[in-house]
């Protein structure tokens, strides 16, 4: 990422820059000015001088700031002289601008500041519309003004012709003067505050910037035409405001906030690309009456403020389109100034020392970010110091005396020398007093006295230690290790004279160093670091990813120092990780005492996702809009969590929102599809209406990220972690998705029970066409492909990772799946069967209802998560059957197609297929090697003991039994084969071990004798179906059975009893559904067709059957719940009730039976 830098102002006037990849504050070049604050974006800095005017740094750079100044000479055709300047008195000025209205010669276009200078004199421009004109660049027309054209004509009376001039901006590099050219009257007062921003406002015509400035009378002005190519502007512009104003903040999009004297905030709104001074003000109240806001600033959805009693503050809930947020959230310090730089990252000026902080863990998933860490980076003129006591630092000069060598020390005057060197003698002489064997220290700058600065000299103790004549001692490293080394750049020149250590030269310049005992929390003296009066970040670029080395000082021995450096021992160095540890554990304590009475800002807020969308509109007219989202989401002290959905869109020029508490969304469901990726929020008014809301991301991946983010949200307001359970209710959509939904105890109540509309239902990761599960925990799954998959215990996968997934028992998934389109034709006399239908005739190319035109080239896969894996094919297994090549006939469209031709056969059609693949993962696993079509498992109750009874259907119409199925081994073990007579497509096992299955003419059958000691039974009985119809799907509870037949009806099965579990009839239950999912406590759930709700019909729609009681098992109504889309439930393991009585094992029912159904 290219460098960025940071901008600051010294309490001297001194402007400094720190890059993102420096390690020093930098002076500004031109140093000639003090200045009060400034403001930066990247390729300039604005700033107000201590003479209360404003300047302008441009930063250098290799392309030129470049404006090209036109005018346009006008000419009229007189019959005397031909073309000339003398115009009639309606005409326009000889030299004009483009329009004619403003006298514009040559000489009269002057550089707008002394900043300018001409690149060239003035020349012919002879291009015209991108092709060259004749020479002199002159066009022609008919009059002033009308279209001109390269060519002269008989009727052109006038012409015209550009000249071109281009100046450049010179001051580049140096703070320039802004000029004024405002009337005198009009001129702004002195200038107290500036905020440069809005390069980002939405469609905004690049390189431009809006400037605000505040006067010291609490007047508003706006800088006209300000941009990259025009850093100066042109004039200053007075907006009104309903008080006197302080300060002012503006951000790089259309957020802008200022402050008054009274303590409240101002809110600019209606900034836009063609208003950029916005329209309004709006007032938003301090966060506390008796402290009212002292500064703010903001950025592209953040507020920061601080108020006169210098505590920071975070407004919560802001963005462009809800501009004045929702609350304030109080954080950690007290702080005199905060700035809001690019990506929303936050500086701060402490108010008690002067020190610059930079606000770690700002990211767009949490503003408000987590601590403040301090700026300790050293001044460009302080390199040359920083070596003399960083370096000894790592040399081990830490701690000064504090830390010991391992070895005594016979002598005493060592001892004395340690012990006195933080502290002064009352009876020591001063320091200027004195000299050392190297020459003479009043010229040293050294430190001066204050609290904890030492003002005793050790030169005496140790010329004492010279004197003794004794042998020089082997622990060379215990006498450096008490120096206190600290920097020498200091204002009070005080001499501490260092030690002089026998058997080693003493360096030069050595008793020039000041000493200092540097404490681990300041490796700054108070003198050292800069006192700051103001920091701009609006130029500063810091991702989460950026190594900043502006937190640490910096090491590196200068070489005179390396000469004086002795190896350190390993007991020294234990002996130093000991003392680190205690004053570590020393500042942890004081550190947190300071701060206890504080709220926990991160406890408390909050971070915001915010992003582009588009939101399908909920009137008329309906259409795809682009909008702006924020996902807001906050803890409080209970630790409970909370998230807010806001959406901002436009209608009619007027800014609106509407927003979504997460804990009423109820499902999130992606609707992908070829044109957008799209997902559907709804909630239980929603869900009564049939009127979700739908956003739709850029890319799959942007939608993927807003999905799993939003359902993590709502799972944690919800508070529902982990796997599913047990008892959950799972389904399937339309599109593959799995999602699964915790039932409560009064789901299934008598009286009240819960409605379904208010179910909340998360998504698992996977994709599957069929899911069965039971109350002990085995769930499978299968596919579009017929592949049998079982659930590993996980959760998550896909697109949902990190929180949102486990760890473990995700593994990769696929799918494929056939798209089908239909060719039809129609008979022809004379041609036959031709692709020239009738104008009433469906699409030649269509899908199935020949309603959608589906062509082989504009078909595409279901969703961008597909792939073609084949080409098209003849698909000749249609039902009904085919010819040779595959031809359907009917006598039209649409009506019964047979796989012949007849006298009658006016019409054909014949369908094509192509495969599509599609990979993710989940937690499932493969079960190989049989492909399915249909699977059920027994719903027993949970304590329920021993295998667990799974039937299914292969892709061929086999019947199998599993067996070894179990809780720890939910793959079970092999299959095992069940004879039929024919081909079936549905089976469904229930409670008490009865076994239904439909076949593939339609008709129901019962397997007898089917028990846990004979789990695969005896034989098959032949169930009559409902009059007229054909069966499709049959589901098995406790001790009702439920069919559907192929035209939408269900039906429930009368008479079965314990000893005739066949029963004696059908009754009809209701139409119009899809499937049906009968439970351990005979519920019965249902997907419709169509339901249709207050705005909208939705097909695919999850219905309950309320009112089902042993006496009443068909029950009193529908209850309507999440719709539509929806294409399969499972409720077989909600076992949440106590299951009924009754249930008993029946070997031979039939033999208790007068009279029962035909046996096969």
């Amino acid at each position: 990422m290219p460098t960025s830098v940071l901008w600051a102002v010294d309490l001297f006037g001194r402007v400094y820059t720190l890059s993102t990849a420096g390690q020093y504050w930098e002076p500004c070049r031109d140093t000639q000015l003090e200045f009060k604050r400034v403001t930066a974006l990247r390729q300039c800095c604005w700033g107000i001088a201590a003479d209360n005017q404003v300047y302008v740094y441009v930063c250098a750079s290799d392309v030129p700031i470049r404006r090209r100044e036109e005018t346009y000479e006008n000419q009229r055709w007189n019959p005397v002289g031909s073309f000339c300047e003398k115009l009639l008195p309606s005409d326009r000025w000889p030299w004009s601008d483009v329009s004619g209205l403003q006298h514009q010669p040559l000489d009269g276009v002057a550089l707008p500041s002394p900043h300018w200078e001409w690149e060239s004199d003035w020349y012919v421009d002879e291009n015209f519309g991108g092709e060259p004109t004749e020479k002199g660049g002159w066009t022609y027309a008919i009059d002033f003004p009308a279209t001109y054209t390269r060519d002269k004509k008989w009727n052109s009376c006038v012409r015209r012709r550009k000249w071109i001039r281009y100046r450049r901006y010179k001051s580049r590099d140096t703070w320039a003067k802004i000029p004024s050219k405002d009337d005198p009257k009009q001129l702004p007062d002195p200038f107290n505050d500036l905020s440069v921003g809005g390069w980002e406002i939405t469609d905004e015509p690049v390189g431009r910037l809006s400037v605000w400035a505040v006067s010291l009378q609490g007047k508003v002005w706006y800088r006209e035409d300000v941009s990259y190519s025009n850093p100066e502007g042109s004039c200053w512009s007075l907006v009104d405001t309903p008080g006197e104003t302080v300060q002012i903040s503006c951000g790089p999009h259309d957020l802008l906030w200022a402050t008054l004297w009274e303590g409240q905030a101002l809110v600019r709104e209606g900034i836009s690309r063609h208003n950029p001074k916005g329209s309004s003000w709006s007032t938003v109240e301090p966060p506390m009456a008796e402290n009212g806001i002292m500064h703010v600033s903001v950025g592209v959805s953040v507020v920061w403020a601080v108020t006169k009693d210098r505590k920071v503050w975070f407004r919560r809930g802001v963005n462009s389109h809800n501009p004045c947020g929702t609350s304030w959230i109080e954080m950690v310090g007290e702080m005199v100034m905060v700035n809001v730089g690019l990506n929303d990252q936050v500086w701060g000026i402490a108010c008690e020392d002067r020190a610059m902080y930079f606000r770690q863990g700002v990211t767009p998933s949490e503003l408000s970010g987590k601590t403040w860490k301090a700026i300790v980076a050293g001044r460009e003129c302080d390199r040359s110091h920083s070596g003399s006591s960083s370096s000894l630092l790592s040399a081990g000069c830490f701690f000064g005396d504090e830390v010991r060598g391992s070895a005594e020390s016979s002598a005493p005057s060592d001892t004395d020398a340690s012990s006195e060197v933080d502290r002064p003698g009352p009876d020591q002489p001063h320091p200027a007093d004195c000299l050392d064997s190297t020459g003479g220290c009043k010229g040293s700058p050294v430190l001066g006295p204050g609290p904890g600065r030492p003002t005793a000299r050790a030169e005496e103790k140790a010329s004492q230690a010279e004197g003794t004549g004794g042998e020089p001692r082997p622990q060379l490293v215990s006498t450096l290790a008490e120096l206190p080394w600290t920097n020498i750049d200091l204002k009070e020149p005080r001499r501490v004279p260092g030690h002089s250590i026998p058997g080693l030269p003493e360096p030069p310049g050595l008793s020039s160093l000041g000493l200092l005992p540097l404490g681990l929390e300041e490796p700054y003296s108070t003198d050292d670091h800069p006192l700051w009066a103001w920091v701009s970040g609006g130029g500063c670029a810091v991702e989460a990813h950026t190594a900043l080395k502006w937190f640490s000082a910096q090491s590196g021995l200068s070489p005179a120092v390396q000469t004086l450096a002795p190896p350190v021992t390993p007991a020294q160095t234990a002996a130093w990780r000991k003392q680190i540890f205690q004053q570590l554990t020393e500042r942890t304590k004081r550190e947190l005492e300071n701060f206890r009475h504080y709220e926990q800002a991160v406890e408390q807020s909050v971070w915001v996702k915010t992003g582009a969308l588009q939101w399908w509109c909920d009137w008329k007219p309906h259409k795809w809009v682009d909008v702006r989202v924020a996902l807001e989401q906050f803890t409080g002290h209970d630790g409970v969590r909370d998230s807010i959905l806001f959406i901002y869109y436009v209608v009619n020029e007027e800014k609106k929102y509407i927003h979504l508490f997460l804990n009423e969304v109820t499902v999130l469901v992606p609707v992908l599809n070829e044109a957008k990726h799209s997902f559907a929020l709804y909630t239980p008014e929603r869900t009564r209406q049939r009127w979700p809301a739908r956003l739709a991301a850029a890319t799959e991946q942007e939608m993927n990220d807003w999905l799993a983010l939003l359902s993590l949200s709502c799972c944690e307001s919800r508070r529902v972690h982990g796997r599913p359970s047990t008892q959950a209710i799972w389904s399937v959509t339309c599109k593959g998705d799995i999602f699964v939904s915790e039932p409560s105890l009064d789901l299934e109540a008598p009286e009240r029970p819960l409605p379904c509309d208010q179910m909340f239902w998360r998504q698992m990761g996977g994709h599957l066409r069929v899911v069965e599960a039971s109350s002990r925990g085995v769930v499978w799954g299968l596919g579009y492909d017929h592949t049998a998959w079982v659930y590993t215990g996980g959760y998550g996968g896909g697109c949902f990772q990190g929180l949102a997934s486990s760890t473990s028992n995700i593994y990769t998934q696929s799918d494929v799946k056939c798209v089908y389109i239909y060719e039809n034709q129609r008979w022809n006399p004379v041609t036959g069967y031709t692709s020239r239908g009738l104008p009433t005739d469906r699409y030649m190319w269509s899908d199935a209802s020949g309603l959608q035109e589906r062509t082989k080239a504009s078909t595409k896969p279901p969703s961008p998560q597909w792939t073609w894996v084949s080409d098209w094919y003849v698909d000749f297994s249609a039902p009904g059957g085919t010819d040779q090549e595959g031809w359907q006939y009917a006598s039209d469209f649409p009506a019964s197609y047979h796989g012949y031709k007849t006298m009658k056969a006016f019409v054909r059609r014949r369908c094509w297929a192509r495969k599509c693949k599609l990979v993710t993962s989940g937690p499932w696993l493969e079960v190989a090697p049989i492909a399915l079509g249909d699977v059920s498992i027994i719903p027993e109750s949970p304590d329920a003991k021993g295998s667990i009874a799974l039937w299914a259907i292969s892709d061929k119409g086999d019947v199998l039994c599993r067996l070894g199925v179990s809780e720890l081994n939910p793959a079970g073990s092999s299959w095992l084969h069940v004879g039929t007579d024919q081909p079936f497509t549905c089976v469904s096992v229930g409670a008490c071990h009865q076994v239904w299955a439909v076949a593939r003419d339609g008709s129901a059958f019962y397997r007898g004798s089917v028990s846990p000691s004979q789990p695969a039974g005896d034989c098959w009985y032949h169930i009559p179906s409902p009059p007229k119809q054909r069966l499709k799907q049959v589901s098995v509870g406790q001790t009702s059975v439920y069919a559907l037949d192929e035209n939408g009806n269900l039906w429930y099965r009368q008479g079965i009893t314990p000893s005739y579990p066949q029963g004696s009839s059908w009754e009809h239950v209701s139409n119009n559904v899809c499937k049906v999912s009968v439970g351990p406590l005979d519920q019965v759930w249902v997907i419709a067709n169509k339901v249709q709700g207050s705005h909208s019909l939705s097909r695919g729609t999850v219905c309950h059957r309320t009112g089902v009681q042993p006496h009443e098992p068909t029950g009193q109504a529908w209850d309507y719940g999440i719709g539509g889309g929806w294409d399969h439930i499972s409720v077989r393991a909600n076992a949440t009730g106590a299951p009924s009585s009754g249930c008993q094992e029946t070997s031979t029912p039939l033999e208790e039976a007068g009279s029962g159904p035909v046996r096969c």
